[in-house]
This record gives C-alpha cells, structure tokens and sequence, in this order.
C-alpha cells in the first residue's frame, strides 16, 4: 500500500484501509466525525462573532477572530495526528505494529473524552442564560467523583484537561513506536 493519499483528507481513507488494528479503524471513523463537528462549531463561531462585529472596524477584533480559528487548529491538531502518524508510517512502509495503532487510538480516544471534559471545568459556578442567573448542577451519580474533581478546577485552567489529553496522544507514539 504505497499510493500516495493526497493530504489530510486523503489520509483518513488510506489509514482506515491500511490499518490492522479495529480499535484504529474506529479511531479514524470516530475522530473524522469529531474534527468535522467541531469544524462546524468554530464556522458557526467566527460567523456569528463576524456578524456581532461587523460594524466595528479591524483592529483588535480581527485579532479576536483569528484566534478562534487557531484554537480550533489546537484542539483539532491533537485528534487528527494519530490518523497522519499512522497513514505516514503506512504509506512510506516504515515498521509500524499494531501495539502502536491501538496505543494511537486509545490516546486520541482520550483526548476526545478530555475535550469533554475540558468543557465540563470550564463551567462556571453561575452563568446567566436568556436573561436569568443559573446554577451549575450539583455532580451525582457514578462520576460525581470526577466532575467533582472538574468543578474544583478553575474555570480559567479548564484548558489544561485538554492538553494533558493531548500530551497522552505524543506520549503514547513516543513510547509504542
């Protein structure tokens, strides 16, 4: 399997064909649905932040507006490396195993579930919503241990959660390549 699959879109294709690992194959199908969702989520964020602003000339706000664009870089970046490691060791036909497919796919499966949970520190404890102050609900069930622990994290450091998913993804090409 040495044909070239033409960048990033291309890719994804070409690593869910030459993959041995399942748990990988979902990976790619998984990840691919996640980075076009939050995609759509960073569109739909300039687009609305544009027509907030558009009266306003340049300036700081098209500042602003880039760095919605380079967030969603930073947060997408992470989900698709594994789906490029692999399709590049694939494809230039370099000694790849499936320890190290299914280490990629458990990681970026982790740095999904920690962008989730990234989201869930970020709550604050009151927030208004359509004109009314709103409490944060009390964590219960089986995970009020672990949104606990999210809550105790300020809201400000909620970015941490994801890049401590994203150093899981570098960890683990590092350790099973």
């Amino acid at each position: 399997m040495t044909s070239d699959y033409g960048g990033v879109f291309g890719a994804y294709p070409f690593a869910f064909r030459a993959s041995e690992s399942r748990l990988f194959k979902l990976y790619v199908v998984a990840s691919a649905l996640a980075v076009a969702l939050i995609a759509l989520l960073v569109t739909i964020a300039v687009v609305v932040l544009i027509g907030q602003t558009a009266a306003v000339q340049g300036g700081s706000l098209t500042l602003s507006r880039a760095f919605y664009v380079v967030i969603g870089l930073l947060v997408v970046l992470p989900a698709v490396a594994p789906t490029l490691v692999v399709a590049r060791r694939r494809r230039r036909g370099t000694d790849t195993s499936s320890r190290h497919e299914t280490a990629l796919a458990a990681a970026g499966f982790l740095f999904l579930l920690s962008l989730y949970l990234g989201l869930v520190a970020s709550m604050p404890e009151t927030f208004m919503l359509d004109g009314e102050t709103v409490t944060r609900p009390q964590p219960t069930g089986a995970f009020a241990p672990v949104i606990g622990v999210l809550y105790a994290i300020p809201p400000v450091l909620s970015w941490s959660v994801p890049l401590a998913g994203a150093a899981l993804v570098g960890l683990a090409h590092w350790l099973f390549r």
